[in-house]
């Protein structure tokens, strides 16, 4: 197949294009606009990519562009991971997140379905249209309470959430208005190698290493249910190629923790792996004020997912989190000048 993605620069984007180039034959057509959070260099490690994969530089919102994208190069399917995705830069500006989260998908979904409607017998029967979201839009769980499945109640409390939420009933929407071949995945908090350092692991990772406060919400006790990022790529992919239009799909690692209990395993495997003289990094945290409306708990049961994709997460916590550890290690010239350029680390979301 021919795959358009979009946000293949970015995070999880470029987790999925690297699995595609390495594990599969599919040819890749990357759509970004490089905002803040993207970057070449998240594919750089692949640079035999060339005769199977494209990049156009094009913004979701543009409906002229992306309807020449599908016009041009005529895709089999799209994985749709373009989106704003830090619940704290929704709190200070949750404008773009409404223009990217909610108008790109809207803009997206109108291309893509104005394209199928034109196309023929196996090409038709055949496209896909893969909309990939969060956890977030449930809201959140009491301790007491059962993970979340495909068939939980949206509750979604902060803009970010709102917007995603927003963008799933649109998918969902164009398969039962129009018949569109559109499916919904949603997933747990992604981690791994180049992931921006806005985010609580690469943040404390980097902190830690230049022995700053760690700074932890509340008390530490909120819990996140983790997915290593080549994980979550490979579920795309066999979701992609298995998925059924109309259905949604629930992906996680099944490895909750508190944040607490993430930032202390972060300071044991850098005390082990690059010793710091001052002393145990447990001694940098930090407690600060808590994000305004923090979900405490998200976690989902994946059983659906894994049984109808025929998936499972290959990482346990303790793998994943050393080997991205191992990764920041062995990459300070890349976040470092994130670091120098785009984002200094600073707090986000206070609020105010």
């Amino acid at each position: 197949m021919l795959i358009l993605v979009t946000g293949g620069c970015g995070f999880i984007g470029s987790a999925v294009i690297r699995h595609l180039i390495e594990n599969t034959e599919h040819n890749v057509l990357n759509v970004d606009c490089m905002t803040y959070a993207a970057s070449y260099e998240n594919l750089s490690e692949i640079p035999h990519i060339a005769p199977r994969y494209i990049h156009e530089r094009v913004n979701i919102i543009e409906s002229d562009e992306v309807r020449r994208l599908f016009t041009t190069y005529r895709p089999d399917a799209v994985m749709h991971l373009a989106a704003e995705s830090h619940v704290d830069r929704s709190i200070d500006d949750p404008g773009i997140f409404i223009q990217t989260n909610i108008i790109g998908t809207y803009t997206l979904l109108e291309a893509g379905r104005k394209y199928w409607t034109e196309l023929k017998n196996e090409k038709k029967e055949g496209f896909r249209f893969l909309h990939v979201s969060t956890d977030e839009v449930f809201g959140h769980l009491r301790p007491e309470d059962p993970p979340f499945t495909e068939q939980s109640p949206y509750d979604p409390r902060s803009p970010y959430s709102a917007s995603k939420a927003s963008s799933d009933h649109l998918v969902r929407a164009w398969h039962s208005t129009y018949g569109f071949p559109s499916f919904v995945t949603n997933t747990t908090n992604n981690y791994g190698p180049w992931h921006f350092p806005e985010k609580l692991i690469p943040l404390i990772i980097i902190k830690a290493l230049k022995g700053q406060p760690l700074p932890v919400y509340g008390e530490g006790k909120n819990v996140r249910d983790w997915l290593f990022v080549a994980d979550h790529a490979e579920a795309l992919v066999k979701a992609i190629e298995k998925g059924v239009p109309g259905e949604t799909y629930a992906i996680s690692g099944r490895q909750p923790r508190t944040n607490l209990e993430v930032v202390r395993k972060i300071c044991a495997l850098l005390d082990e792996l690059h010793p710091d003289p001052t002393g145990p990094r447990e001694r940098l945290i930090q407690f600060v004020p808590d994000r305004p409306g923090h979900d405490f708990r998200y976690e989902i049961d994946p059983s659906h997912a894994e049984q109808s994709l025929g998936w499972k997460a290959a990482h346990d916590f303790d793998a994943g989190i050393r080997e991205t550890v191992k990764w920041f290690l062995a990459h300070e010239d890349w976040w470092q000048n994130i670091l120098d350029k785009r984002y200094t680390g600073h707090r986000l979301g206070v609020g105010t």
